[in-house]
């Protein structure tokens, strides 16, 4: 209890109600190429339409990454893609010179707190797709009357979406006791090309009412400032400029009391400059690098699409590896996978050439699957790490993470036109000698994952999935939950609260099938006085964990009538 001066009553509450916290381990990742989207940023997507909306269709330059995250998300629902800025990758600008603006943050750091002259827009993200897109502004109201009614007119189609004229924001003239006039544009955003919509001209945004005065506010209190509400709102434009040639009073507040001068036409800025860049191993490496940081990212299966052995490596030895918390699923390259000397063999030589980080935190795969591409209606070739982190996120729905993805029950893989290699007996055997699981295509049966091996190159508990993974689980768990010891004393209370908070969660994971047994010691034997005097505290956890069935021996053994069963069993 705490000191007291003088006789009294204090009350306090000692908290022992901590317990192990539910982890994620489902959450897929991805660094890639794209069309459109937030570069060198992460990225939440929840399903392939919401992919393709913030990240645009494939093209045959991201068509591996786009179908990769795409078939990922047919098993699952979370999925952190990081897109690659590639070497030269520019945004497209209304002065066509192109600029670089990764991603709302780079903005908001950066071009945000500038206008660029002669520059009144740029494409939200980089990408030659952003040179489709065109910016009107009617900042005079008798300009603007004069397109809504004039048929002749090409501008006539996009003025008339608005209702009224630009003028005087209800805000601007109650605050300026009408001393401010004129202060309203309207601004629309239009598919000149087509590329985002597929039909030239097409409106994507439109925006009325919006003030040039830089503290405007909405009838609901939320800034009306059309470079503010650009930022905040538009999937397609910043506003990096005055779209006006008489820019004297954007931008200003309404206490300063500007005036404007009417343009004499409508502002149009059609887009131009932008450029999809090339990506280089280096770029995608960049952007995997955002995973690495445990703290500020969770994810569980990083995946690496059509990657070379640099990203591979990458991938498992930097990033996987580093973090001990997630799996690295990597595919063959597709000529190994259809190579007509031998399939299994080249992709065996492809895995054991020592340039590829060989680990536990990582998995490999056999090839790559034919699938439709609905977006450009064609067949393409996609590497199966896709499937497989999903298979992983869907074992997880179904039963938990310690159980093997692989097989009839769960390994049953989606969306397969036709396998680039669908390996026999003899191949399964040298791929699976090599840590590659082999995915098979059977008759009636469907195509399935045939193996569960992790990439590690000896002989262990954690050369199969399920046990790698069900590490994980209880590392992830048990170690946020120590937190709570942080600080506390190390006596004999604290380490009796560590082994009571742990015990049950390992009971309930060997309840769930996970371990076969299990024993906690967090005692004088491990937390001796010298650890205690180092501000040291140690727990050592046991595991005994369940291992799945990879080869099965049947025995039919015939025998004469007359022979009794108990003579002959377990003879064989």
């Amino acid at each position: 209890m705490a000191f007291q001066v003088s006789p009294g009553v204090n009350t306090s509450e000692i908290d022992l109600t901590t317990g192990i916290p539910a982890v994620s381990v489902s959450t897929g990742a991805l660094a890639g190429t794209f069309q459109w989207g937030p570069a060198l940023k992460i990225t939440q997507v929840v399903s392939e339409v919401d992919l393709n909306n913030k990240f645009l269709d494939p093209d045959n330059n991201t068509a591996s990454s786009f179908f990769t995250g795409a078939n990922f998300l047919a098993y699952s629902n979370n999925l952190q893609i990081a897109r690659a800025a590639g070497t030269n990758t520019k945004n497209a600008t209304a002065n066509a010179a192109g600029m670089v603006i990764n991603n709302e943050d780079d903005f908001f750091n950066n071009a945000y707190n500038f206008q660029v002259a002669g520059n009144p827009f740029t494409a939200r993200y980089p990408g030659n797709v952003g040179n489709s897109l065109q910016v009107i502004v009617w900042a005079n109201a008798a300009v603007w009357t004069a397109n809504s009614s004039n048929t002749s007119d090409p501008l006539y189609t996009f003025a008339s979406v608005f209702d009224r004229a630009p003028g005087t924001s209800p805000y601007v003239s109650t605050v300026s006791n009408g001393a401010v006039t004129g202060d309203e544009i309207h601004v629309i955003v239009v598919d000149q090309d087509g590329v985002f919509t597929g039909q030239a001209n097409t409106i994507l945004e439109t925006y009325q009412g919006l003030s040039r005065i830089r503290d405007a506010l909405t009838p609901t209190g939320s800034s009306n400032y059309y470079h503010e509400v650009l930022w905040q709102q538009s999937r397609y434009v910043y506003n990096t400029g005055v779209p006006s040639a008489n820019i004297a009073g954007w931008g200003a507040t309404v206490a300063s009391l500007p005036t404007f001068t009417n343009d004499p036409s409508p502002s149009v800025s059609s887009l131009g400059g932008g450029n999809d860049g090339i990506v280089t191993d280096a770029n995608t490496e960049t952007a995997l690098s955002l995973f690495i940081n445990t703290e500020q990212v969770d994810i569980s299966l990083l995946m690496t699409g059509a990657a070379d052995s640099i990203i591979q490596s990458y991938a498992i030895g930097s990033v996987a590896a580093v973090r001990a918390d997630c799996v690295a699923f990597c595919s063959p390259p597709l000529a190994n996978a259809q190579d007509v000397t031998g399939q299994s063999a080249s992709i065996a030589n492809y895995v054991n050439s020592g340039s590829i980080t060989r680990s536990s935190y990582a998995v490999f795969d056999s090839g790559w699957k034919y699938q439709y591409d609905k977006y450009n209606d064609l067949y393409r070739w996609i590497p199966l790490n896709g499937d497989i982190a999903g298979l992983c996120a869907q074992t997880d729905n179904l039963r938990d993470p310690w159980w093997s993805p692989a097989g009839l029950q769960r390994g049953v893989i989606k969306n397969v036109v036709k396998l680039a290699f669908n390996p026999g007996q003899t191949d399964r055997d040298t791929l699976y000698k090599a840590g590659v699981n082999p995915v098979v295509s059977f008759p009636g049966e469907g195509t399935l994952l045939f193996g569960d091996k992790t990439f590690l190159n000896f002989a262990s508990a954690f050369d199969r999935i399920n046990v790698r993974r069900l590490f994980i689980v209880l590392e992830k768990a048990i170690s946020k939950a120590a937190r709570a010891s942080l600080f506390e004393f190390n006596d004999t209370f604290t380490r009796a609260q560590f082994v009571n908070l742990v015990t049950p969660f390992l009971r309930t994971v060997q309840g769930r099938r996970g371990i076969t047994d299990f024993k906690v010691v967090c005692d004088t034997t491990n937390n001796t006085g010298d650890i205690i005097d180092a501000n040291q505290f140690v727990g050592d956890i046991y595991i005994k964990p369940a291992r799945s069935i990879n080869f099965i021996q049947l025995n039919f053994v015939a025998v004469r009538t007359s022979v009794s069963f108990n003579e002959i069993v377990g003879q064989f």
